[in-house]
């Protein structure tokens, strides 16, 4: 995946030269328990100068939740609001201005760490932040246990074995990319549920397979419910569930 700097101010950053000694971190804080962010990733939150986070209009924020029991007591909270719209004009404003800021910050000699729920590169926010960044300033990515193994550990559903084909698909994805999915797979992760469960439903019962799929709402969390989505009865979940398919041949 090549990362293009998206900017409205039209600067490629082509050429661009490291600035600062400071480093700017991507961090994945993983699922949901604090337990399960990795050792590298409880020593970095603990002595970065800022911690910048995706949240909500409200303010709210999974990743910094998870994180908060082990920041720096001192470090500079930083909020990246993203607007969650179909459009993207206002979130790519949104991932310029978080650069702005943690630009700021580096320049000053501040360590940044951008967290993440689940892993940076994985569906994360950070991957545009990243992409307008790289090129001025020293970056590490940590990596972190991703929502889809979360939702395999605390159901007990193996994701894969020996010769099985495993996808992971957004519910936000088309009837016809879905349908296809399902029917060229073994294994199915489907991910972002929110809104979409009447439509995921009704495509597990048109291939039969309601009884095989498994709904893992908020894995890890005080909130966690694990149930068959033909015992799903409700038309919308938390936008941090996952549905586990298996249609393959191996049986478990």
């Amino acid at each position: 995946m090549a990362f293009i700097p998206t900017s409205k101010t039209g600067n490629a950053m082509a050429g661009a030269q490291i600035m600062t000694k400071a480093c700017f971190y991507g961090i994945g804080v993983g699922p949901g328990d604090p337990e399960l962010m990795t050792v590298k990733a409880v020593r970095l939150l603990g002595c970065c100068d800022v911690v910048a986070y995706p949240a909500n209009a409200d303010g709210g924020s999974l990743a910094l939740k998870i994180a908060q029991p082990v920041m720096s007591a001192n470090s500079i909270r930083l909020p990246v609001y993203v607007p969650m719209r179909e459009g993207r004009t206002r979130a790519l404003e949104a991932y310029d201005i978080a650069c702005q800021n943690i630009g700021r910050h580096l320049q000053n000699e501040r360590s940044v760490a951008y967290i993440c729920e689940g892993d940076p590169f994985f569906y994360g926010s950070f991957a545009y932040v990243y992409a307008r960044l790289r090129l001025e300033y020293k970056i590490e990515i940590v990596p972190g246990i991703s929502s889809v193994m979360a939702c395999s550990a605390v159901s007990g559903l193996p994701l894969a074995a020996r010769n099985d084909i495993f996808q992971i698909v957004p519910a936000t994805a088309s009837h016809e990319k879905i349908k296809q999915a399902l029917h060229q797979n073994c294994s199915l992760a489907i991910i972002k549920i929110g809104r979409h469960f009447e439509k995921i439903k009704s495509l597990l019962q048109e291939f039969g397979l309601q009884n095989q799929a498994m709904v893992i709402e908020s894995a890890t969390t005080e909130n966690q419910h694990i149930y068959r989505v033909s015992d799903g009865h409700r038309g919308t979940l938390p936008y941090f569930s996952t549905i586990l398919v298996y249609r393959g041949a191996e049986a478990w």
